[in-house]
């Protein structure tokens, strides 16, 4: 887990005298809240807090203009609780923990918290010892901030505000782009499907970027019909800042947002490189997860923005022309990202009946790339899905199809290891297609 690893932090060694001596934004002015306090993005929180004054104070936070974008939730009973609630449950991207233990039980208690962690969550602890000698080992074993209580609303804003909107830290977002070796090989129903598997099963934000521009389902996919998108975004590229990517959003669930194609041919989109760059960096300034679907084209635009992903899913049927397509993708996506990790790899529509297919382990072996998901062919459900504007996990939660989405979404956000049940693994759900294969072709 990387927020709470054992990691150095020098430049913030350098400020903690200040900040465990001097208050740090807690005056709040006669007038009101501080003039530079900074909209915190779309982040989910959740505070484990040990006194009714604080839990308070969260809550009143929570309903802050400017966490307005924000997921707070509030539960009482401190660091044992957390470490307790981690234990079979994601952890959100930031965690605010109360604790008036002593300093070596605290130590002992974020251990514990470091064990059932998952990756990118950052940490503020709110502690009622202002002891620089902890504030060091804290920030020694990651974590973000310790404030000492009690803590202001004002302060607590900022502080969450200077974690996320500081212009030298990591950006919030990562990127996920999903690229069909084949066109119709059902790329786009995988990533629609995927996205709103991030925003369920994480209950982080997710924005979905439906790139294929002239052509996009995503806003049919989710019985969406948002008058602007994408094309008034790059339109205006002097306009574009979080205010204006807003307007253009469309809400599909709570934490699940659409950037629509025009999905119309009244022009070409034959678009520069980099075109898309801004708005992709606000994207990720703003929100945990983005989402691209991307278009079955080989552009400049279209060849920079998959080599510049964060991560890469290629979605394939188990044909020959998929198998040539997706090797050429992968040859070409090693020369473009030699110290990038390997793109995943999502076979489609398997076990058609009646259609020769190159079998699932031949077709990862030419590849030499494991994949993450196996989606098997099933007509009914996905047609009616995709006419009554629903994803998998919304009309069948117990199909096979939907846990396979929920494997993927957990490992293109780095959380291939959660420990909240939420059906079989890969392993179990290959061994079980391979089993039904062989079943069927003994009784042919």
């Amino acid at each position: 887990m990387s927020s709470l690893a054992y990691d150095p932090n020098p430049a913030a060694e350098a400020g903690e005298s200040r900040k465990a001596e001097e208050p740090a934004r807690d005056e709040v002015p006669a007038g009101g809240a501080p003039a530079d306090l900074r909209p915190v993005p779309r982040i989910s929180v959740q505070a484990f807090c040990e006194t009714p004054e604080t839990a308070k104070m969260m809550e009143s936070a929570s309903i802050d203009r400017r966490m307005s974008k924000a997921h707070v939730k509030v539960h009482m009973g401190g660091i044992a609780a957390a470490v307790d609630f981690y234990g079979s449950a994601p952890t959100p991207n930031l965690i605010v923990i109360e604790c008036s233990l002593p300093a070596n039980e605290l130590i002992e208690h974020l251990d514990g918290l470091a064990e059932v962690c998952d990756p990118g969550s950052k940490v503020v602890i709110i502690g009622h010892v202002n002891d620089v000698t902890l504030y060091r080992d804290l920030i020694h074993r990651g974590v973000s901030e310790y404030l000492v209580a009690p803590v202001s609303l004002f302060q607590l804003v900022a502080t969450i505000g200077d974690l996320y909107t500081d212009p030298t830290a990591e950006p919030l977002g990562r990127t996920i782009a999903f690229v069909g070796a084949k066109g119709g090989c059902g790329a786009s129903t995988v990533a629609h499907n995927v996205a709103w598997s991030i925003a369920r099963l994480f209950e982080n934000d997710v924005v979905l970027a439906d790139l294929d521009l002239a052509f996009g389902t995503a806003g049919l996919d989710f019985n969406q019909d948002p008058l602007q998108g994408i094309m008034e975004a790059i339109s205006a590229p002097e306009r574009l800042d979080e205010t204006f990517l807003d307007r253009l959003l469309s809400k599909c669930t709570d934490q699940l947002s659409l950037l629509a194609a025009p999905a119309s041919l009244e022009k070409t989109y034959d678009h520069d490189e980099k075109t898309f760059d801004s708005l992709i960096e606000v994207m990720r300034k703003t929100t945990p997860s983005v989402v691209m679907d991307m278009p079955h084209s080989w552009t400049n635009w279209t060849r920079h923005l998959i080599g510049t992903a964060d991560e890469i899913v290629i979605v394939a049927e188990p044909d020959l022309a998929n198998l040539r397509n997706a090797k050429n993708l992968l040859d070409t996506l090693r020369q473009m990202r030699p110290n990038d990790s390997r793109p995943h790899l999502v076979l489609n529509r398997v076990n058609v009946p009646k259609r020769p297919e190159i079998k699932p382990e031949e077709f990862t072996a030419a590849l030499d790339l494991e994949p993450a998901a196996a989606i098997p062919f099933d007509p009914q459900l996905f047609g009616t899905a995709a006419n009554n504007g629903q994803m998998i996990g919304e009309l069948d939660p117990k199909h096979q199809s939907k846990a396979q989405f929920d494997l993927v979404s957990q490992i293109v956000t780095g959380r291939s290891e959660v420990r909240k049940p939420k059906g079989a693994g890969l392993n179990m759900l290959m061994a079980r297609f391979l089993k039904k294969r062989k079943g069927a072709a003994k009784g042919a």
